[in-house]
């Protein structure tokens, strides 16, 4: 992609209507804030703020702007660390971002920062879906997104059955158009007391593009190498207009479209599929096509993303406004049933079946505001409001308990979250001993979660029997939320802070931030805060740290979620599909299980570090940091057997099925190291280079697990409230260490991007120790090459996973299914090398 900036014209009227069409979307299935932390200390007036801005440098190999801001490893010689900040920030450009040739901007940030880990997931229900990753090792919840400065809404979608980040709700970063993205700030450090909840690890904030002349648009198109699968298709239009003489509008129109990888194996010969006839085998067997499971890889996705960002100004007040709105269909394809499975009726699926669920989801938020300056103070009040509405439908299954009248697809049901956020932020620089910059704000947020029951026949249970066996109740593999699932829940959210930073001289920076809290539901209040400081021993040598203590309630979504998904777990060293319930923390069931109220996760967050800057072209950050975090939410064990069933059955629910629901399960302590360099230099006649170096040490230990409540253990020494294979993907799943080499060389119009990615090893337990599953490292080599053949057109093409490595092939191979042979978890995926071209129009 060019850096010429764009501007509205004839691409943009591309309708939304047209777009939905083309992408083969369903319409009709779709029935806190602060001052930017952009904004910075001026030594001139005195004004000063949170974060220092990252000075973006024309082209990527540029040097440094007067030492203002590192150029970390990120990619493409970007500046990304601001050297002047107590705390670190990663700065990410769009260019950057897209050049990547990945389509989603999890996947970019998962590929440029090495404290981000998003690995690319296959099974797991809803949590295939969800674009969300997590930074210093914890859950992308406990991780804050913000666009243009104000609070991001949730997705409604959870990892419910995910044993990677289990049972977290985030934000959903693909639902923000990634052409309207001028650059992404990573501030690797706990900021509740800035931001409020959420943000224990961190915050990421998108900022808009404010583009009002000149245009782009990109198409990009790729596909795995080994089977030629998995192909995307991504096209990107931005442009922007002026209002007036004191405004612009700057639209974006995102398409993408993903299909499907897979990287099964056909089922063994050895392997039943058809139920034999007179006690001999049925013919069908000898030419059977075996291989049947399509789900062991990316699963199909169809977008299409409007965005806009827009300012006026009046004078003494400022309007502004900006938002987005997707349509995203995702298909769910579940694991191949065979002939001879109980709940496969031969008058529908002679040959067996794989049952699909269709997630239609509908996302949006829009923002608006006014901001001006007032008797010296800044003041900026907002209102936004945004929503995730994901409506599924199943097709390709039955529900076998209703024998031949079963019908054939069935409407799941639908998961809708909302989110209203009201700001009011002051803030003012003093000349008092130095510079003293002054920020106070409040906030109202109200919240709301609906979960609505599907279609009777999703989830109804029959009496048929097939062949005298007892089959599944409700569509198989996607079994409908019930009308006891059904629910709505709310919640206000007051808060009110202060910022304080001050300069008694110019080599020191002093930071104090407090902020209170109130829920008016269980989570309460809560009060906290953060002190920060750095200091410049010399011109070339920093000292920083910060000392905070933060929280995250729970997410409405944890505590009134409730659905029954199909999953395989080890049971007594055999791969079982179980049918697991997960159960609202407050209904009958789920306190017969030993189910608590939620309560507010807590942390307390230390760093220490230094920057180093011994001569321009060469820049080094080093922070140390330990999180402790308490009383932290996940999923229990999946909760299984005879005895939990009698308690499943006495609240009137099924027996075949297995339980899990929330709980203030554990505490961690997370400690880790960042580094990050760059080092740039010209190559006389050959161009310029950019060089980025950058590596994170990140190891989370549990320091208590909460002990099995009475009811539990009364059931036995068998049911464990938290097991050593949940606790696994706590601390084991992710690798320990991340190291990426990243360099830039320009030479005319041609750009060559390299990036080489060390992902250490990583462990996933099982509840039995032998079927532990040790995973070892892997270097992943990605290429990038653009060509700008004028200011108009370029050209580009690359790969990722140069040379098409694998994660080691020893995962929980299901032979009857011909998958499991590579971890979900990976965190370079295991579908091999991705190989993709590009092309670019500036208008």
């Amino acid at each position: 992609m060019s850096n010429t900036e764009p501007t509205l014209r004839a691409p943009l009227s591309l309708g939304l209507t047209m777009a939905v069409a083309l992408m083969g979307l369903d319409g009709a299935a779709y029935g806190q804030s602060v001052p930017s932390p952009t904004l910075t200390m001026d030594k001139k007036s005195g004004a000063t703020a949170a974060i220092r801005s990252a000075k973006a440098r024309p082209g990527p190999s540029a040097p440094a702007d007067g030492g203002e801001a590192v150029v970390v490893t990120g990619n493409r010689g970007v500046q990304r660390t601001a050297l002047h900040s107590s705390t670190p920030i990663d700065v990410i450009r769009s260019k950057e971002l897209l050049e990547t040739g990945k389509a989603s901007v999890i996947s970019q940030l998962n590929t440029l920062v090495p404290s981000f880990n998003s690995p690319n997931r296959a099974g797991g229900g809803t949590s295939t879906i969800i674009a969300t990753g997590g930074l210093r090792g914890l859950n992308p919840d406990q991780m804050l997104v913000l666009v243009n400065g104000k609070r991001r809404h949730k997705t409604s979608l959870i990892n419910a059955v995910s044993s990677l980040y289990n049972g977290s709700v985030p934000t959903d970063l693909d639902m923000i158009p990634p052409s309207e993205i001028d650059h992404i700030e990573v501030l690797r450090d706990g900021a509740a007391a800035q931001y409020g909840s959420d943000a224990i690890a961190g915050v990421i904030n998108i900022i808009l593009k404010k583009k009002a002349n000149g245009g782009s648009s990109s198409f990009t198109t790729g596909a795995n190498m080994d089977r030629g699968d998995g192909q995307q298709y991504q096209w990107l239009t931005n442009g922007g207009i002026k209002l007036g003489s004191q405004g612009f509008l700057n639209v974006s129109i995102d398409l993408k479209k993903q299909l499907a990888s897979n990287r099964a194996n056909p089922i063994a010969k050895s392997v039943q599929l058809y139920n034999k006839i007179n006690g001999q085998p049925d013919p069908r067997e000898a030419t059977a096509d075996r291989l049947v499971t399509t789900n062991y890889g990316l699963m199909p996705q169809r977008g299409v993303l409007v965005g806009y960002n827009s300012e006026y100004d009046f004078g003494p007040v400022t309007f502004y406004t900006f938002g987005s709105y997707g349509l995203r269909d995702s298909d769910l394809n579940y694991s191949y049933r065979a002939p001879n499975n109980v709940n496969s009726l031969p008058q529908f699926f002679p040959d067996g079946f794989r049952p699909r669920v269709v997630v239609h989801e509908q996302d949006y938020q829009f923002a608006a505001g006014l901001r001006g300056r007032q008797l010296g103070w800044n003041w900026d009040l907002s209102s936004s409001f945004g929503e995730d509405r994901a409506r599924q439908t199943a097709d390709q299954t039955l529900n076998a308990s209703l024998g031949p009248a079963s019908p054939l697809s069935f409407y799941v049901g639908t998961l809708q979250s909302t989110e209203w956020v009201n700001t009011f932020d002051v803030t003012r620089g003093w000349k008092i001993l130095g510079n003293l910059q002054t920020s106070l704000g409040i906030m109202h947020r109200l919240e709301t979660y609906r979960v609505e029951a599907g279609d009777p026949a999703s989830y109804a249970a029959g009496t048929y029997r097939n062949h005298g066996a007892l089959v599944a109740p409700g569509a198989n593999g996607a079994p409908g939320f019930t009308p006891s699932d059904a629910g709505f829940m709310q919640r206000n959210n007051m808060a009110a802070y202060t910022d304080l930073a001050w300069d008694p001289v110019k080599s020191l920076t002093i930071g104090l931030a407090g902020r209170f809290e109130h829920y008016d539901d269980a989570s309460g209040n809560s009060g906290i805060g953060k002190a920060t400081m750095r200091y410049a021993v010399t011109k070339w040598l920093a000292i920083r740290g910060t000392l905070s203590n933060g929280f995250r309630a729970p997410s409405l979504a944890q505590q009134l979620y409730a659905s029954t998904t199909g999953q395989f777990r080890l049971v007594n060293e055999d791969l079982t599909l179980l049918q697991i319930k997960t159960l609202p923390v407050n209904s009958p069931a789920a306190r017969a299980l030993g189910a608590t109220p939620l309560h507010p996760e807590t942390s307390k967050n230390m760093s220490a570090g230094f920057v180093l800057q011994p001569f321009r072209p060469l820049a080094i950050t080093l922070d140390a940091y330990q999180i402790e975090v308490n009383n932290r939410i996940a999923l229990t064990s999946t909760l299984t057997g005879p005895a939990v069933s009698r308690i499943l059955v006495a609240n009137g629910l099924a027996s075949d099925i297995s339980a899990q629901y929330y709980t203030n399960a554990i505490n961690t302590r997370t400690r880790g190291i960042d580094v990050v360099a760059t080092y740039h230099h010209d190559v006389g006649p050959a161009g310029q280079m950019q060089w980025n170096l950058g590596w994170n040490y990140n190891q989370t230990v549990i320091s208590n697990i909460k002990a099995n409540p009475a009811q539990l253990a009364s059931l036995g020494s068998g049911y464990v409230l938290f097991d050593r294979l949940s606790q696994g993907y706590l601390t084991k799943a992710i690798p320990r260490t991340k190291l990426s080499l990243m360099n830039v060389w320009t030479w005319g119009p041609v750009v060559l991007n390299t990036r080489v990615t060390r992902y250490g090893g990583y462990t996933i337990l099982q509840n039995s120790a032998s079927q532990d599953r040790r995973f070892g490292p892997r270097l992943i080599v990605d290429m990038d090459i653009t060509w700008n053949i004028n200011r108009f057109v370029n050209v580009g093409f690359g790969a990722n996973n140069l040379f098409n490595q694998y994660p080691t092939a020893n995962g929980l191979y299901n032979a009857s299914l011909g998958q499991g042979q590579y971890p979900g978890t990976s965190p370079f995926g295991f579908t091999g090398g991705y190989y993709y071209g590009r092309v670019g129009v500036n208008f």
